[in-house]
């Protein structure tokens, strides 16, 4: 029997629910090929360095490219896509994770398991192990963040190494793929395969042809200045308190600028995100205001955030796995239900769980 939990909802209006649920095709085509367009000119950038300049320029100009490249994975239109919210026509969605999951070795057709149930069970201890608090990383990740992220490589070419084989041995994908499914296995299956194969044929072509500068602009691009995708994503979770039946306690919404907003697909809005997970990326800014009055004050800024809480909870986490994060709520919201023994299990960031209703909107 799957875990139940009754996650809270800020009450909102039906007929406006209703509204910020309704899909487009005309407004995501728009943002999939600008991301695409973009991409497309950092890469073309980066070919006529290589062939025009002397060649220390050519790595600024591949690591602003990867940059681009890296947000059509998990972190981007890969995630997005899987939650079929995108599209009103089904048919665009499935076309358009299918590129993309393949250009970035994204393998939507697992990750769309797994992150139901992490939408599911967001971060409860023993339950959801796709995302697992406290949220660690060791501070070498910023070597390979600026260069080629070669362990983040190992881990998604293993992946699907295991999954082209059959092979999946991990508890979680035990969980989402059990051996009855027999059809998820296989399409899971099947994707690792062609993802492999494609890569391979494509990697030997350019190799041959002499191209080989694209073997980094396309086969290896997913691994190439990871540095943007992974300050956005990181804050998602990090020092925020596991088990709680509430999304603004779990997770961090944060106001970024317009370009990371773009590549990120509106995913610095995660609360609501996953407080109303069936409104489409694009409307997540007016769901935001719609609720804004009984969800945590977000940070104002990407590096305002890291500097502010992400590195600050880090580093306290490091030594104190139990230090987590209380976030400000506007006056007048509605407190959390934090769990009993909470100030017995964690202790937050200003020491104490009493009030954490505390900040006025704004401040």
């Amino acid at each position: 029997m799957a875990t139940q939990i009754n996650w809270y909802h800020t009450p909102i209006d039906k007929a406006t629910l209703r509204e910020l649920t309704r899909k487009s095709d005309l407004r995501p085509l728009v943002h999939i090929l600008g991301q695409f367009l973009l991409a497309a000119a950092t890469g073309i950038g980066a070919y006529l360095v290589y062939r025009s300049l002397p060649w220390p320029l050519v790595i600024p100009a591949v690591l602003i490219h990867g940059t681009v490249y890296t947000f059509f994975g998990a972190s981007g239109s890969g995630h997005e896509l899987s939650h079929r919210t995108v599209f009103k026509s089904r048919w665009l969605n499935e076309l358009f994770i299918a590129i993309t999951g393949f250009m970035s070795y994204f393998p939507y057709t697992h990750f769309r398991k797994s992150h139901a149930k992490h939408h599911q069970l967001t971060v409860h201890e023993g339950e959801d192990l796709e995302v697992i608090l406290p949220v660690t990383y060791k501070p070498s990740v910023w070597i390979w963040m600026f260069t080629i992220n070669v362990p983040g490589m190992i881990r998604i070419l293993g992946l699907h190494g295991r999954h082209a084989l059959g092979v999946y041995k991990t508890e979680w994908e035990q969980r989402i793929l059990p051996p009855s499914d027999t059809k998820g296995r296989a399409r899971v299956t099947w994707w690792a395969r062609i993802t492999l194969v494609g890569h391979a044929a494509l990697a030997a072509t350019f190799i041959l042809t002499g191209n080989w500068i694209l073997v980094f602009l396309v086969t290896l691009a997913p691994f190439i200045g990871n540095w943007l995708n992974f300050l956005c994503g990181i804050p998602q979770h990090l020092g925020l308190m596991p088990s709680v039946p509430d999304f603004r306690v779990c997770c961090r919404t944060m106001e970024i600028g317009f370009l990371p907003r773009f590549l990120y697909w509106h995913m610095n809005y995660h609360v609501e995100h996953h407080m109303y997970a069936g409104v489409p990326f694009y409307n997540l800014r007016r769901l935001r205001k719609a609720i804004e009055h009984d969800v945590p004050v977000a940070t104002k800024g990407l590096f305002r955030t890291w500097r502010e809480e992400i590195l600050p909870l880090a580093r306290i986490q490091r030594t104190n796995p139990n230090h987590v994060a209380v976030p400000r709520f506007p006056a007048g919201a509605t407190p959390p239900a934090l769990p009993q023994d909470a100030a017995e299990r964690f202790v937050d960031i200003n020491g104490s769980f009493a009030n954490p209703t505390t900040a006025a909107a704004g401040d």
